[in-house]
């Protein structure tokens, strides 16, 4: 498959700051703000459900092998519960309850009617086949399929997974309902009722976001430099899109290194060239590798796109960076430590629960589709999602002059409200 094809989160390193932690200090400090009562607080910081199964699946080498799979319900009061699944061994159950919480605040932030849920298989996808992973997600499926559905909860693809995944996962559930159900599941292939414009919705999110920012800032996109850590699915989508629209990508980065161009690096190009090469900028020409990966995060450029993986701007680099802003492509690119030092030095962060929610927008698009059975132009799909991405933007910037507060804790503010007050107004609890 290609690798442009598949929307893929990170899954965390295992020394990096533990991420429910680094999330439940932000959604600390936004509810001490709102002046939030006990009552709601503790029924927002704790998930409404987790569920641990256990899938026996049958290897090509004939002996069953035992898998562990997640899936964590973290809120419904807005609407069915919605997040990916994702395949990777180190998945753990703190992770998953903080990418489901996140999920929540997310959905909020751009007013779609969803909560946050989140899934996962410990895993290594690379080294099986794809009859075993195909075993493995219908087990998987089977086991959770009294949690999923249209109206309560809405898997999507992740780290590891991709449309071929929940085409299995589809057609799984279908099968158990005795009817096909193609809302059950988003991101699934263009023929199965996949949606335009779904592939680049997150990469195009970080976009309008960045944009955004920059018209606050009065920066001009024809006069600002960037740099893009991550050149996956967000990465690579987000450094095009700004390419086109007149920003310098000086720098991009993945798994084999950091990559610099003085002069600016022919997006285009370099996206053919990962295309080419099992989706790795290995022995990429068009710019030259940098000696330490790591310093493409200090690079004296106006913006700063980290697209990769969690917690790569933490205390001890954060002093460092000279970006003017920072537009979070990834899930929890910088640490909770980092956000004081960040603040202080004056940087814009435009936070992961709203930069990267382009991608939750179009699912959230393909399921509507999907419900009415009617199938959306791309141009509608793009016009809408840079419509409630624009409007997220300048609710959060908003709520951030009002209180004098971070992007950060000014998306959060925004979010856990409206889940709060939605509360108050259904009488949860």
């Amino acid at each position: 498959m290609a690798a442009t094809t598949v929307y893929k989160e990170p899954a965390p390193r295992v020394d990096a700051e533990n991420p429910l932690e680094s999330m439940m200090s932000r959604f600390n400090v936004a509810t001490e703000i709102l002046g939030l009562d006990d009552e709601t607080y503790n029924v927002l910081k704790a998930p409404d459900k987790q569920v641990i199964v256990h899938i026996p699946v049958t290897m090509d080498n004939g002996k069953v092998r035992v898998f562990e799979g997640y899936r964590v319900v973290h809120n419904t009061i807005l609407g069915p519960s919605k997040g990916g699944i994702r395949y990777d061994k180190n998945v753990h159950l703190d992770e998953v309850k903080a990418l489901a919480a996140w999920m929540t605040w997310k959905c909020a932030v751009v007013d779609i009617p969803y909560g946050g849920a989140k899934g996962g298989i410990i895993c290594d996808p690379t080294t099986m086949s794809a009859g075993e992973i195909e075993r493995l997600t219908r087990g998987y499926t089977l086991a959770m399929k009294d949690v999923f559905g249209p109206d309560r909860d809405i898997p999507a693809p992740d780290m590891g997974t991709g449309p071929r995944e929940m085409a299995w996962l589809m057609d799984e559930f279908s099968k158990t309902v005795g009817a096909t159900s193609p809302a059950v599941v988003t991101g699934k292939p263009l023929v199965m009722g996949g949606s335009l414009g779904r592939t680049e919705a997150t990469g195009r999110g970080v976009m309008v976001s960045a944009l955004a920012a920059m018209k606050k800032l009065g920066m001009d996109p024809a006069q600002t430099s960037a740099v893009v850590q991550g050149f996956g699915n967000v990465g690579s989508w987000a450094a095009k899109l700004l390419c086109e629209k007149g920003v310098k990508i000086k720098g991009v980065s993945d798994v084999s290194g950091a990559y610099w161009n003085e002069a600016g690096i022919n997006i285009d190009e370099a996206v053919a060239y990962k295309n080419a090469h099992k989706g790795r900028l290995d022995g990429y020409t068009g710019a030259t590798l940098m000696e330490n990966a790591d310093d493409l995060l200090l690079a004296d450029v106006d913006l700063l796109v980290p697209a990769a993986v969690e917690d790569v701007i933490t205390e001890h680099n954060a002093h460092a960076i000279k970006a003017k802003l920072i537009v979070e492509g990834a899930n929890g690119p910088t640490s909770a430590s980092a956000d004081p030092i960040i603040n202080e030095k004056g940087i814009m962060v435009v936070p992961d629960i709203l930069a990267n929610s382009g991608g939750v927008t179009v699912s959230y698009f393909e399921w509507v589709q999907n419900r009415q059975g009617f199938k959306w132009s791309e141009d509608m799909v793009t016009e809408r999602a840079d419509r409630i991405m624009t409007e997220a933007f300048e609710k959060v910037y908003a709520t951030s002059q009002k209180y004098n507060i971070p992007m950060r804790i000014a998306a959060y503010v925004v979010a856990i409200d409206k889940v709060a007050q939605t509360y108050k107004f259904r009488g949860g609890f």
